[in-house]
């Protein structure tokens, strides 16, 4: 199979009303939910029905957290053919998204990235239970950041439900969401291969909400400590099978990711592309040309910059279009997710950071986004897997090592 990285013609009309979206709702809004940390932009109530509904109708193109399933049926003359689906079709309209604005994105109702998880590994009786919900994701712990194999909230069974006690941090959207999708161990001395997900219900008894942090970055989106105290959850909401394999060990919980990570990727490239158009802008009104057709070395520091970080944009973006379309291909792109994470991660937060730079005092002050964006940046790089646990995962699939072998 090729790649023809021309954006296909059946998203481009999809992918131009995304970016008319982003510009009209999103960035418009960009400043004001900044400075109001916590306030709920009531705006994108509106923008959520809308989605909801080209979902619904099939016009949506695989627009939201729905569109990262992965189909493994095919049919037989579908076999072989190249097919461009849900994946890259998020991605892009992800990208076009965070054009507008990061923060804004991660607040939208019902497309959270507990919604991704149960997208990616729901069965198909979980998916109509939980068709409508808002789903936040809780995986990190006080004493488990970047190593979720060391995740210590506890699932003990009890009849038909399962009692969950634990502590979650850095939750996002974790108040405004109506559910929580939460990992925890069914048995701490099994280790990786014990730990599932849960869809909770906020309604239930035992979950609530601690408090909200401060952030640096993505302020319009809620993040949240999330304390769960025996809180019993019916047993049918274990996303997948209940069933503990210890050959498959962590692989089933970690699917998951191979299709968010390159949607976080997307969000960086997205912002970082924001960046890059406003200064480009600034920069030729400040008389700065930047040359295609001469070397780097033979420009301006501005212009030879700027170049730079146009190839680390382009790289990055390629990067995460491979990996959303080996998903759509049913091929496995767990190392290319990775791949296009740590790569969008770091180009996204280097970009903003450098533009800030070019731009100096515009850049710097809030009469324009950049200073903006380069915050929102810094958490592309972390969530979902921080660049660190990136190249390891990147390096274990080249070295075909384990997560024992190479720690």
């Amino acid at each position: 199979m090729t790649i023809n990285l021309d954006t296909p013609k059946k998203f481009r009309g999809f992918i131009q009303q995304a970016h008319e979206v982003a510009d009209n709702f999103l960035r418009a809004n960009s400043r004001k939910y900044d400075l109001a940390e916590h306030a709920y932009p009531k705006e994108l109530d509106l923008l959520a029905s809308l989605i909801d509904g080209m979902g619904d109708s099939g016009a949506g193109q695989g627009a939201g957290a729905a569109g990262v399933r992965r189909s493994e049926d095919a049919s037989e003359k579908d076999k072989g053919k190249v097919k461009n689906g849900t994946n890259l079709s998020s991605v892009l309209s992800i990208i076009e998204m965070c054009w507008g604005d990061v923060g804004l994105l991660l607040s939208m109702p019902r497309q959270g990235l507990g919604n991704s998880a149960i997208a990616s590994v729901a069965t198909d009786e979980q998916l109509e239970k939980f068709k409508g919900t808002w789903a936040a994701m809780a995986i990190t712990e006080p004493g488990c950041g970047s190593d979720s194999a060391a995740i210590r909230t506890t699932a003990i069974k009890d009849g038909d439900e399962y009692v969950l006690n634990g502590e979650k941090i850095y939750v996002t959207s974790g108040e405004r969401a109506d559910s929580v999708v939460v990992w925890a161990t069914l048995d701490p001395k099994l280790g990786r291969a014990a730990i599932k997900s849960f869809v909770v219900p906020k309604s239930l008894p035992g979950i609530r909400v601690e408090r909200l942090e401060h952030k640096l970055g993505i302020r319009a989106s809620d993040t949240a400590v999330i304390v769960l105290d025996n809180c019993r959850v019916p047993a049918e909401n274990i996303l997948g099978n209940e069933e503990i394999d210890t050959k498959q060990g962590f692989a089933g919980a970690m699917a998951t990711f191979d299709n968010t990570r390159p949607l976080v990727a997307g969000m960086a490239v997205g912002c970082a592309r924001a960046a890059l158009e406003l200064t480009r802008e600034l920069l030729e009104d400040a008389g700065v040309v930047i040359d295609y057709d001469r070397p780097a070395t033979s420009q301006s520091y501005a212009a030879a910059t700027y170049l730079q970080m146009e190839a680390d944009y382009e790289a990055a973006l390629l990067l995460t279009l491979e990996a959303a379309w080996l998903a759509d291909n049913r091929k496995p792109n767990s190392m290319e997710a990775s791949m296009s994470k740590a790569k969008a991660g770091r180009a996204g937060n280097d970009i903003t950071l450098r533009c800030v730079e070019l731009a100096g005092s515009l850049g710097y002050s809030e009469g324009e986004l950049l200073e903006k964006w380069s915050r929102d940046s810094k958490i592309l790089d972390i969530f979902e897997g921080t660049q660190q646990i990136q190249q390891l995962i990147v390096a274990r699939r080249l070295l075909n090592l384990s997560s024992a072998q190479l720690r």
